[in-house]
């Protein structure tokens, strides 16, 4: 697995690059976009990978996402990848207005007449019919031509990774994910995704690309409250009835109905006293340097294959101290063993 993190800004970022961050991913909420975000890292970097993880696939049109494409491809030729994800029910029905029906169904569409923009050819009309887009675009200007840029999918239950597997180059593992879940759930439906069999031994380039956010907070003057703010990530992201399948699966039913109580109430530390020691070390890296690289090293067979983005917790944690967790985490770079 290769070293990466969320975009922490450039003066962070810049040391982040010279220290061996590998690449950079740009999430997306009400008060920042993805592909501004990108564009930064793209302007202050030099060598490493960039692109949305994720972006909102359906807050933008198919041409809109490709667009944006060619022109950071300008700036970072090779250095880019596209993760697209679904958003939640009511963020498509309430924030951006659009249907929010079959979300997986209009996923892998979206990809489909992505990539036909993606891959234009200049003199060749762009043309896509799929359920939900159609496309026949005649483009009569020297600005195209093929781009290979890797398209991948946030999934998070079987459906979506099976679709993943399917129609993209890979999949966007979620913070929450734990070595049971990518094992048990994820990778095997990948795999039957893509019609690889159980995935397993597939070498790099040959099976599904593998990304992932892992919720990391390491300060060793306070590992108290690092390890708290992580707690606090775990608690809010579990208030989604989306991960209610994951939470089964863990037997984790109790500890989150106490959250998701908590939550209701607005008592934030009652959501971090409701987060269990097993759910906090099967999803987190926090506390001490230490801590934390016994926590890779306990992992290690249970991480995304290919890059691991390195999150700072950012629920109720302030700007500052998300900057001072992405330096801390600078550490871990190297605290696993080459993959063979």
């Amino acid at each position: 697995m290769r070293f990466g993190m969320p975009w922490p800004g450039r003066d962070v970022g810049r040391e982040a690059e010279q220290a061996g961050v590998e690449a950079f991913c740009a999430g997306e909420f009400a008060d920042h976009d993805a592909y501004l975000t990108v564009a930064d890292i793209v302007a202050n970097t030099e060598r490493a990978l960039a692109g949305p993880a994720i972006a909102y696939a359906f807050a933008r049109t198919p041409y809109a996402h490709a667009t944006a494409l060619r022109q950071l491809h300008a700036q970072a030729p090779g250095r880019l990848f596209l993760g697209l994800g679904s958003a939640a029910f009511r963020i498509n029905r309430d924030w951006l207005g659009v249907p929010a029906d079959r979300p997986v169904a209009r996923i892998a569409d979206t990809v489909g007449a992505v990539r036909a923009w993606l891959h234009a050819e200049n003199g060749e009309r762009v043309r896509y019919t799929g359920e939900f887009h159609h496309l026949d675009a005649d483009v009569r200007a020297p600005v195209l031509g093929r781009l290979d840029i890797p398209v991948l999918l946030a999934a998070f239950n079987a459906r979506m990774a099976a679709t993943a597997g399917r129609v993209a180059d890979g999949v966007v593992g979620h913070g929450l994910f734990t070595g049971s879940w990518w094992n048990d759930v994820v990778r095997p439906a990948v795999a039957r995704g893509a019609g690889d069999g159980d995935g397993e031994g597939d070498p790099a380039g040959t099976r599904p690309l593998e990304h992932g956010w892992i919720i990391t907070a390491v300060d060793d003057h306070a590992p108290e409250r690092a390890i708290a703010d992580a707690r606090r990530m775990i608690a809010f992201y579990l208030t989604i009835r989306t991960y209610d399948p994951f939470v089964a699966h863990h037997g984790w039913e109790e500890p989150v109905a106490r959250l998701r109580d908590a939550f209701r109430a607005g008592d934030t530390d009652a959501m971090v006293r409701a987060v269990t020691d097993d759910m906090l070390t099967g999803i987190a890296v926090c506390g001490t340097t230490a801590d934390a690289k016994d926590a890779l090293a306990r992992r290690a067979g249970s991480l995304p294959r290919d890059l691991g983005y390195f999150a700072a917790p950012s629920f109720m944690v302030s700007r500052g101290r998300r900057a001072a967790y992405a330096r801390a985490a600078l550490a871990l770079i190297g605290a696993l063993p080459d993959p063979a």
